[in-house]
């Protein structure tokens, strides 16, 4: 694994304009987190403005409360008069108006924490929403890009929590910004110098901070493909789904060896960074130490000659080391804005990426009844060299089916995503009732499609949710779900389970049943039939998983209730595609050989010796 080196600056000239620069997704952090509570934004600012003010009021109060208590000492020296209820009462009034200043501060923080817990809450949910929103418009070769799954896996690690941070820095900015403004009201009556000071003090560390933020983020996304292979270990490592076969395997060591080594390379990149970053930090951190002696020292000076009273040096001396906190933390959450909009570029860099636009808007074909038809149809996967499927041409009408049979990688899946818009054609046309696919309303399309994909998904939901996922129509239609499970030969072990159609399946929570491969193919198989609407019906290796008797009533039913359904059958068992009106041949892409299985084997080509072969082995 190669190792990370932070790339050069910028030259000179564009230093400041690539630093600002950034600061460009700070207006639509604000607005994003306006749009998600108004209330609580609005309680953010008057809390800040509160806790900005009242820390120099409560220096400025506390200047009177040691002047009055010299003042009233020098009397009592001076007359050796007892302290009078009069002086007492206004050193008091001061303590306690001072004790109200520090609990409107106090309440004042106490409101921005929990203010600030609500937003998180509140803009974590939203972010996470928009992020899978947009994913609902991506195209499954979008998915399919390792790249764009780069992006995908940055925004979902950091941006979810970057827009209140950076907001939350902005409104502590704004409170230290208005902190600065009154110590500075009071700091210029000592000397215009001291301020300069304070800002001599910050100012390195602000700039050594900034550029480590810098080196950070580029280190975090220079690593993503290494993150999400740990991600993916884990996954390997720690679910049901795969501890079988690591476990039988042996893999444990080897795998569990690779996510050590893969840390330890991420784990050394933030080592060097993290000491480079904390040394220097130290070093120009001493500055700021020093300057804050300077100017105690000057301030102590002017005190014993007399140009300052005790209230005054110790005002001075608050303020100063009030002043230089706050505008450390000014800038350091202008160096924390800037390493929030770097990561926020993630956010709206997978949120901006473009997407094909859905125009199609028919629902009913130019020529209704004609079926499916592929007119050199021709597909080559995005970054490949050789096409998937190349010149395919057929027709499927109402009441006919059509059976794909070839090698695995030949090219049936893609021509099944081809059919359901998964994928646009490279080069040729799709036509349904004759229209081109480009040209139908998508939702309207696939509603018209009944799919049961080769590696279907197995939902960690209800029996009769994962039954309802074929069609959001009838997701808790329980009638739906007995009839689709009846035709998809899974009523009987479903009714037999604890909970029946309300029983939870998978592992990931408690409670859950585990059912066999053929079982959840039999489940996968009621989805599709859930689409009652559904006038085509594509069914990828249906039966792998299934006993003989199982696939034989599963193909007895299908046949009775295909009507006027047009059917398209990917297997590769040939007792199963043989009663097909049509076969197809693919190998590499291309069509072969095709007919039906009388022709085919006539022909004695591909599907005739294939045909013989398989027959052989039930003899």
């Amino acid at each position: 694994m190669r190792r990370f080196t932070p790339a050069p600056p910028p030259a000179n000239g564009n230093r400041l304009a690539a630093f600002f620069g950034v600061f460009r997704y700070s207006r639509r952090a604000l607005l994003l987190v306006w749009q998600t509570s108004r209330a609580l934004t609005l309680g953010l600012a008057l809390c800040t403005l509160v806790a900005g003010v009242l820390p120099a009021v409560a220096a400025w109060i506390g200047q009177l409360i040691v002047d009055a208590v010299v003042a009233a000492m020098a009397h009592h020296r001076d007359t050796g008069a007892a302290l009078t209820l009069e002086s007492a009462w206004q050193v008091l009034r001061y303590v306690l108006a001072e004790a109200g200043v520090i609990a409107a501060i106090a309440l004042a923080q106490r409101g921005l924490s929990a203010q600030q817990s609500l937003l998180r809450a509140l803009l974590g949910q939203k972010v996470n929403v928009m992020i899978l929103e947009k994913a609902g418009t991506l195209t499954l070769a979008q998915f399919e890009d390792s790249e764009f799954y780069d992006k995908l896996t940055r925004a979902r690690r950091e941006a979810s929590i970057r827009p209140l941070g950076l907001v939350n820095k902005t409104f502590s900015l704004l409170q230290n910004a208005i902190s600065l403004v009154s110590f500075g009201v009071l700091l210029v009556q000592f000397s215009p110098w001291a301020i300069l000071i304070l800002v001599i003090g910050a100012l390195p560390v602000f700039v050594s901070e900034a550029k480590f933020s810098g080196d950070a983020f580029r280190l975090f996304r220079w690593r993503s493909p290494q993150t999400r292979m740990q991600m993916y270990l884990e996954t390997v490592l720690a679910r049901e789904d795969s501890i079988k076969e690591v476990k039988l395997f042996g893999l444990e060591p080897l795998l569990l060896e690779r996510y050590r080594r893969i840390f330890d390379t991420l784990y050394g990149e933030d080592r060097r960074l993290t000491i480079r970053r904390e040394t220097w930090g130290f070093l120009l951190g001493l500055l700021g130490t020093l300057a804050f002696y300077g100017a105690y020292a000057w301030v102590v000076v002017e005190t014993v000659s007399g140009s300052l009273t005790l209230g005054e040096m110790t005002m001075y001396l608050m303020v100063f080391k009030q002043g230089q906190s706050a505008l450390s933390a000014s800038l350091t959450s202008i160096s924390g804005m800037y390493e929030d909009n770097l990561y926020l570029s993630n956010l709206y860099e997978y949120l901006e990426q473009p997407v094909a636009p859905q125009s199609g808007t028919l629902t009913i074909g130019a020529r209704p009844g004609d079926g499916i038809r592929f007119e050199n149809v021709g597909f080559t996967y995005p970054g490949a060299e050789q096409p998937a499927l190349c010149d395919i041409s057929l027709h499927v009408a109402p009441g006919q089916s059509l059976a794909l049979v070839g090698a695995n990688g030949s090219g049936k899946t893609t021509l099944i995503k081809l059919l359901t818009r998964l994928y646009e054609p490279s080069n040729g046309r799709i036509l349904l009732d004759g229209s081109d696919l480009r040209e139908w309303d998508l939702a309207t399309l696939r509603r018209r499609i009944g799919v049961i994909f080769q590696d279907f998904v197995r939902y960690q939901l209800k029996v009769g949710e994962n039954l309802g996922a074929g069609d959001v129509e009838a997701f808790g239609d329980e009638a739906r779900w007995h009839e689709a499970a009846e035709r998809g030969l899974a009523d009987e072990f479903i009714r037999a389970m604890p909970g029946g159609y309300h029983t939870q399946l998978g592992r990931w929570f408690k409670g859950g049943q585990e059912l066999s491969g053929g079982q959840w193919q039999k489940i996968a198989l009621a989805r599709a039939y859930m689409r009652e609407s559904a006038d085509i019906l594509v069914l990828d290796e249906p039966t792998a998983a299934m006993d003989a008797a199982a696939e034989a009533a599963v193909y007895a039913d299908f046949r009775e209730h295909r009507r006027d359904k047009m059917t398209i059958l990917i297997s590769h068992r040939f007792s199963t595609v043989r009663a097909a009106d049509q076969i197809l041949v693919i190998d590499g892409g291309e069509v072969i050989e095709r007919g039906d299985h009388d022709s085919l084997m006539a022909q004695n080509g591909r599907y005739a010796r294939l045909f013989r072969l398989q027959a052989e082995g039930y003899r």
